[in-house]
């Protein structure tokens, strides 16, 4: 019997097209139902209950209940992470599903990766933040400078009641389109609800792109010029 972590497991449930499939439905964040995954794998709901009790008791997602309806999420941001790796090495392969198509420039440029902003805007966060010396990148981890806290608390982000919970401040999360590493982690949260909630941006209604408004855009821009 061989010893370790079994990824023969993991990537059976993720290798299924159905499964993996509704998977990436998920991976905006958002709760669905198990019909919405049936739609999102092209099943039948029976055959979407059977996959959706696989992937939980494979930790893969995680079961919410609302009342009488019960709706399924990613279940935490490693998933997510593992997800967004996987389809950054598929794409370096060549491994594509389809041509790009009118979506794809959108995806391209802003789109939610879990709960964080990916796509060509989130690199250039990221890429601004370390130029600017607000995040300190060693290796492959990052972390965030007292300078950074400072002007990043200057934005209306709240560094110190992100530190008081468990979750891991500053996470690098490898990017499928660009190839390169956004922020992900409570910080990278954070940032992306922040946007929202001054009105720069909003989420595409079904799908994981993000659209930015003319002013939200500017001041984005204006927030992460690459070269601080």
């Amino acid at each position: 019997m061989k010893e370790g972590p079994d990824i023969a497991q993991i990537g059976a449930l993720i290798g299924d097209p159905a499964r993996a499939n509704m998977l990436t439905a998920l991976m905006g964040g958002r709760a669905l139902t198990a019909t919405e995954l049936a739609g999102a794998g092209g099943i039948t709901l029976q055959t979407a209950s059977a996959h959706l009790a696989k992937l939980e008791a494979g930790g893969l997602l995680a079961q919410r209940k609302q009342g009488r309806h019960r709706y399924f999420a990613l279940a935490d941001d490693n998933v997510g992470k593992l997800l967004e790796s996987i389809m950054g090495f598929a794409a370096s392969r060549g491994h594509l599903r389809h041509r790009p198509g009118p979506k794809e420039p959108a995806l391209r440029k802003a789109r939610i990766c879990y709960d964080h902003l990916a796509g060509d805007y989130g690199v250039r966060m990221l890429d601004s933040l370390i130029a600017a010396g607000a995040i300190s990148a060693l290796d492959d981890g990052l972390s965030l400078t007292k300078a950074g806290e400072v002007h990043l608390g200057s934005i209306g982000i709240d560094v110190g009641g992100l530190r008081s919970t468990r979750r891991p401040l500053c996470r690098s999360c490898l990017d499928w389109s660009e190839r390169r590493a956004h922020l992900a982690g409570s910080l990278g949260k954070a940032l992306l609800t922040n946007f929202f909630d001054k009105g720069w941006a909003r989420r595409i209604e079904d799908s994981r792109s993000v659209l930015f408004t003319s002013d939200g855009e500017r001041r984005f821009l204006a927030l992460f010029p690459l070269d601080a």
